[in-house]
Parts: structure tokens; sequence; C-alpha cells
């Protein structure tokens, strides 16, 4: 049962049983569309961004015209939140006319001071700490792909960020197994890990964190994401020797027998992923891309339509 004005800002606001019904209900929006072109019909949604962004912008704009709702774009020409106005006003003054807030921000923080000031959902588009809608994505495009999550394995080797915490927070909840390989010193928050590891014990899945790549074998599926995250200070010059051993090459999709790869975009060729895998047919990264929109439209509609 959906919570009045639930809020999703970080992964486990989401239940498990949750978590599976947005799978299925985002994969029959995809099949049949036009059946929910009325869902949020006379709804608005004010989507705040504090980062640029391609596929979050399109596909929430898109999604929710394809369910009959509003859109209401906010990027910081309105001004930055919390600057040219506090952070509780913009929650308390769009709460006035919208139904929802989604917001793609710098840091969780700023989320959590949306949701105290809103009468309204709101939602995380990303943050520093988790990437919830990424997630539902790629685990609806696995779904899509093997039928059953429950029992797969997927690697996501590279720098452990937003995506790399709501792959394993979720992914625990749907009892995949996550492989984490990551270089020395650029590893995930211990206590997503620790989060992580006590779902996956309920659920039958296992959590495997990690520096050496050699020792993980036989997975379902690689996901790397680029080796420097939007708004880190690093170099390239600076890491590319330290990373350059977790690059995802064939040949390391040979060697883990790995049927797919994944990336949440955007990709840098021939550095975290070389051009023969990101362009292959093992790549399934438009497929993912596409998914952010009818796993996103799942979600308003488990929060929206009651």
């Amino acid at each position: 049962m959906t919570q009045v004005n639930q809020s999703v800002l970080g992964d486990l606001d989401l239940s498990p049983q949750q978590v599976s019904n947005i799978l299925d209900l985002a994969i029959d929006m995809k099949a049949n569309p036009m059946s929910y072109a009325d869902a949020l019909k006379g709804k608005a949604v004010a989507t705040l961004y504090e980062k640029p962004s391609l596929r979050t912008r399109v596909s929430f704009d898109v999604g929710i015209h394809k369910m009959g709702g509003h859109a209401v774009y906010l990027d910081q020409q309105n001004g930055a939140m919390g600057k040219r106005e506090d952070v509780a006003d913009f929650g308390g003054n769009l709460s006035c006319w919208v139904d929802a807030i989604v917001a793609r921000v710098m840091s969780h923080d700023t989320l959590v001071e949306l949701k105290q000031a809103a009468s309204v959902p709101v939602v995380n588009s990303l943050c520093d700490l988790y990437h919830p809608c990424q997630a539902l994505a790629d685990y609806m495009s696995l779904k899509e792909l093997f039928g059953e999550l429950k029992g797969l394995t997927l690697a996501y080797i590279g720098d452990g960020n937003n995506v790399t915490h709501s792959l394993m927070l979720t992914g625990a909840q749907l009892g995949v197994n996550l492989v984490v390989v990551h270089p020395e010193g650029h590893g995930i928050n211990a206590d997503v890990e620790q989060q992580a590891q006590v779902i996956a014990d309920n659920s039958g899945a296992t959590i495997t964190v990690t520096t050496d790549i050699n020792a993980i074998s036989n997975v379902d599926a690689i996901y790397a994401d680029t080796w420097i995250s939007m708004g880190d200070g690093k170099k390239l010059e600076d890491i590319i020797a330290k990373f350059q051993p977790y690059q995802i090459t064939k040949q390391l999709m040979d060697k883990l027998n790995a049927k797919y790869f994944m990336h949440c975009q955007p990709a840098h060729r021939d550095e975290e992923v070389t051009a023969e895998v990101l362009d292959s047919e093992q790549s399934i990264i438009f497929r993912q891309a596409e998914n952010r929109m009818w796993a996103q439209n799942a979600l308003l509609h488990t929060l929206l339509v009651k």
C-alpha cells in the first residue's frame, strides 16, 4: 500500500514489494502505453535541476506528458536553491501548485529539506548518495532480458558512487548478487555497504566488494560508469593509471562470461569501456536509457495515482 505523500529520497524508501511491483508496472506501461495515457491527467510535477541533464530531463518531461500530466522544468537560472531562496521555501511554495517534486541535486541534504517542507511527494532523480530512478530502469532492463532477477549476478566495475549505491541497495532487495570492483581509494559508502549486506542476507543475495579485478568469475552482466563523476574536480590524467586496469574490454566480457554490458551514460569510449564493447550487440545502454522513462512513470504512478 502506498503511503500518503510517500517520498523516495533513497532506494530503501521503497519496500521490496513496491520495487517489484514498480518493475512489473513499468514493463506493462511500455507494452501498453495508451492504457495509462490519462493516469496523471490534471496533475503537475515540478522537476528541479542543480546539475546538467539529458536522460533525466527528457525522460521525465516526455514520460509525464505520456501520462497526461504537465512537467514544470526549473533549472538554476531560476536561482540556486538555498541561495536566492531557502530550500524549505522552494518546497513550501511548489507544494501550493504541483502534485510532486522531482529533484536532481548536488546534496542529499537538499532532498531532506525539500521533503520536510513539502506537502507533496519528493522524488530523488539524482544526488550525491543515490540514483534510485537509474537503478529501477537498470533492473527493469535486466528483467526484460532474463525474465527473473533473483539469482542473477551483476558486476559493477569502476568508481564507487551514487549509481553503485543504488544498484547495491535495490539489487539486494530483488535478490540480485552484486559484485563491486573498484580501484583502491575509490570505494563505496561504508553505511550503504552494511545496509545492502543486511538486506542481501534476508533476500538470499550476496554482496562482494573488492579491489581485485582478477578475484571475480562468472557474471550475467557488467556495469560501468564514467571514471570521473559529474562535479568531481579530479582530472583524467591524475587517475588514468589507477583506473586503466578496470577498463571494460571484450576480453574481460568473455573472461567473465558476461552476456550484457550496462552503463548509465554519459559514456566515454576507450576510457571506462572500449568502443568495441560499448557499440556491440552486448551493450544495452539505450534500452536502459529508454527504460528510465518507463520506470519513472511507474514510480510516479505508484506515488500519485490512488
